[in-house]
């Protein structure tokens, strides 16, 4: 998955953590989940990804009063051209400067929310592997836990209206809250299936996710889409348990399905790795990385623990 060039980006340096340093007492579920994340190794496919076309995202997390996990969401301006108004974590695409993708996470956190680029009080936790967002930018996720809850924000108007939390293990929930009001008006969790389009079978779909966050009464959207589907991963992970929910779509094409796929047909793509000197006509077949629904086990890859 390394650019040429560029084989550093997705390389990263693993801290050990200390847990007794969180502000507050882990519950021990909370604990067991930082530990796998630490200890997971994604196993990135061996391509070449045009770097117009690649971004990254950070998931923040931190640990709460009670001992439970949070993750940072931000609610975007509805001043900005794409996404408007929609809650996201944040990041955004990779700059010729950045040497990794952790870098560009972090750098993107930082400009958005204040996120201090310090990878002590926010020390890497793991990098999942990639997604695809609509067709048009290959996302990673890069996951850090919040040392410092004394961190506060400062937020860039023109990118972010308003910061929240929400509780990570509520993606593998049906109905976690069942007292507030706006869920018990409305489903905390639904979803959609949207038709592929590169599928070269017409049922094949896409599920997308949606989490409501107990702050729709304000103005704030669902969790929805490929954030959505990032923090559903991550929970998975970390708690080594499937959902409440399915989370694909029968016969669903896997991410890099869909990445391979775009990097083969669609012209934006093509067009971009045309100009890093990359061909798309020597891409595999998308169809060699389909997985066809098949649930993959949450505690895959796991490394040695540096907690």
């Amino acid at each position: 998955m390394s650019q040429k060039g560029d084989s550093n980006l997705y390389k990263f340096h693993r801290p050990k953590i200390n847990l007794r340093e969180t502000p507050h007492p882990l519950k021990e579920e909370s604990k067991a989940c930082l530990k796998r994340l630490a200890s997971y190794r994604s196993k990135p496919p061996k391509l070449t990804f045009p770097r117009s076309r690649c971004a990254a995202v950070l998931v923040a997390l931190f640990v709460g009063r009670m001992g439970d996990l949070y993750v940072l969401l931000s609610r975007r301006s509805a001043t900005l051209r794409s996404y408007a108004g929609d809650t996201s974590l944040p990041g955004g695409k990779v700059d010729p400067q950045d040497k990794t993708i952790e870098d560009t996470a972090r750098r993107e956190a930082f400009e958005e929310i204040g996120l201090p680029i310090d990878r002590q009080k926010a020390p890497l936790l793991c990098v999942l592997e990639p997604f695809m967002a609509r067709d048009q930018i290959i996302v990673t996720p890069v996951v850090v836990l919040i040392l410092n809850n004394d961190v506060r924000p400062i937020l860039n108007a023109a990118e972010v209206a308003t910061l929240f939390s929400h509780p990570l293990a509520a993606f593998l929930s049906e109905s976690p809250f069942p007292t507030e009001p706006e869920v018990m008006e409305l489903p905390y969790h639904s979803f959609d299936d949207i038709p592929w389009k590169w599928g070269k079978a017409k049922e094949q779909k896409i599920r997308m996710h949606r989490f409501l966050t107990g702050r729709e009464a304000g103005g704030v959207k669902p969790v929805f889409g490929l954030t959505a589907a990032i923090m559903i991963e991550v929970a998975k992970i970390g708690y080594a348990r499937e959902p409440e929910f399915e989370v694909d779509a029968e016969n669903q094409p896997s991410q890099l399905e869909r990445i391979v796929s775009a990097m083969k047909y669609a012209e934006h793509f093509k067009e971009a790795m045309r100009e890093e000197n990359l061909d798309p006509e020597r891409l595999p077949d998308p169809s060699k990385f389909a997985h066809h629904g098949r649930r993959r086990d949450p505690r895959r890859r796991r490394g040695r623990s540096r907690l």
